[in-house]
């Protein structure tokens, strides 16, 4: 397999960003196909360790990418590969949810947000491995950085193939921390909009009430380059308001503020779960912002937010239960034995009980205006530490999980590293709606931490 092996930039056509790609294949430096081709070259090189991909063609990726040059108008992903999560439909790839009871299970259509990459002009590289169902029973999927480390879950296909530079961006889910976790541990961006922001039409459901589409992306910019395509729409000749095109072809670079922003400092109830790496992190973060001029101020949640714990995990069992009737009736011999547990829980979880979790998780949203005050976003702990080690675990999804269910955005920034080579990503939260913000801020935020 060959490709053209780097762009203007010396920089291989796999490692490019999503936004360079765009930029590159408007000029004539790259064309779609090397892109792809030049991602297919990393795959063929590092997936027997990473095990990143449930489904991949590399014939019908090239293919895909020799068609964009039928396109009347570039969209705003012109050329750029992105792995989907394999629990997002696909008419042209199988879709099998991590779950030996959908083997070769071939949709007729695509999920909503895959058919609105398609129309950006995105190439749709293949499907990333899944935790079972987008839940807590690991794939094959490594740590990109330590092979003996869990990557994070349940996104942990999409998350390493990012990281290890087989792909620019992907799509995950987060039902507790399925992004921001494998994200974290494996070294990324990991964005989670507001809750509904990207319809969610062809993903196989979790937990109605918590999962969220997020985006997997090495930097802010590209991440934010997908998210526009989301939330401006894309007309059938692939151009959008937010991230349209100029004259030269190129992506709409975000730009950083020039003003420092205001931010709260939450170490929430769950500060004696985290390890002394996020605890540096987190040090040296507050440290380097305050430095670069940022407005810091500690900020508590109340007691009463301590019960979004419990109340996340009764909704997370009883609508997973819920939404795997069939499965469950029909293949449950098929089902692991963590999942198992999660479904039973669910169907002897009263429906009381499941309501008072609901009627918690609104209440508290009605709180997040006194939460923030007058800060922009907070600055909380992501994770407990590195990502532990063995793969018979994806991690605590705890610290994520608090936020997924106030349906707050929130990213994971990979702005600290152990000496032993280990990313710890800090993450932010925006207030309800906030995302271009919390976007805005993340970037700011980025720009002065790289390097520490």
């Amino acid at each position: 397999m060959t490709s053209q092996s780097v762009a203007a930039e010396d920089k291989p056509l796999n490692q490019l960003s999503a936004r360079e790609i765009v930029d590159g294949v408007a000029r004539g430096a790259c064309s779609p196909e090397a892109v792809v081709a030049s991602c297919l070259e990393r795959i063929d090189a590092r997936e027997a360790e990473l095990g990143a991909w449930a489904y991949l063609d590399a014939d019908h990726a090239l293919a895909q990418a020799r068609g964009l040059g039928k396109c009347a108008k570039p969209g705003p992903l012109f050329g750029v590969p992105v792995a989907i999560k394999d629990i997002f439909d696909t008419f042209d790839m199988p879709t099998e949810m991590g779950s030996k009871i959908y083997q070769g299970h071939r949709p007729a259509s695509d999920a909503a947000a895959v058919a609105a990459l398609r129309a950006a002009g995105a190439v749709i590289l293949g499907k990333t491995v899944t935790c079972e169902f987008a839940g807590m029973a690991p794939g094959r999927t490594v740590n990109p950085h330590d092979s003996s480390r869990t990557p994070g879950g349940s996104s942990s296909g999409s998350a390493a193939a990012v990281a290890d530079f087989m792909a620019p961006l992907a799509l995950g889910t987060q039902t507790g921390g399925s992004v921001l976790r494998p994200s974290s541990f494996c070294g990324i961006v990991g964005f989670k909009p507001s809750f509904g922001t990207i319809n969610r039409a062809g993903v196989k459901m979790a937990a109605e009430a918590l999962d969220t589409i997020g985006i997997h992306g090495r930097s802010v910019d590209d991440v934010e380059l997908l998210y526009d395509v989301f939330t401006t729409g894309v007309s059938s000749q692939g151009t959008t308001g937010a991230a349209r095109q100029g004259t030269t072809g190129s992506a709409r670079q975000g730009t950083t503020r020039e003003e420092a922003p205001r931010i709260g400092f939450c170490r929430t109830f769950l500060w004696h779960t985290i390890a002394p790496e996020t605890n540096d992190a987190l040090d040296a973060a507050i440290a380097g912002l305050t430095g670069a001029g940022a407005k810091l101020t500690d900020v508590d949640l109340g007691q009463e937010f301590t019960g979004l714990g419990p109340a996340r995990d009764v909704i997370n069992c009883v609508e997973r239960a819920r939404a795997m009737g069939f499965e469950w009736n029909n293949h449950r011999d098929k089902i692991s034995e963590k999942l198992t547990a999660t479904l039973k829980k669910g169907f002897e979880t009263p429906f009381t009980t499941y309501i008072e979790a609901l009627e918690l998780a609104a209440r508290l949203r009605g709180n997040l205006d006194q939460v923030f005050g007058n800060n922009e976003v907070l600055l909380v702990p992501c994770v407990p530490g590195v990502a532990p080690d063995g793969l018979s675990s994806t991690g605590d999804p705890a610290l994520q999980g608090l936020w997924t269910i106030l349906h707050v955005p929130t990213i994971t920034l990979p702005t600290h590293w152990t000496a032993d080579g280990l990313p710890v990503g800090i993450q932010l939260v925006g207030r309800p709606r906030g995302d271009k913000v919390l976007l805005d801020v993340a970037r700011w935020v980025m720009s002065c931490l790289r390097g520490q």
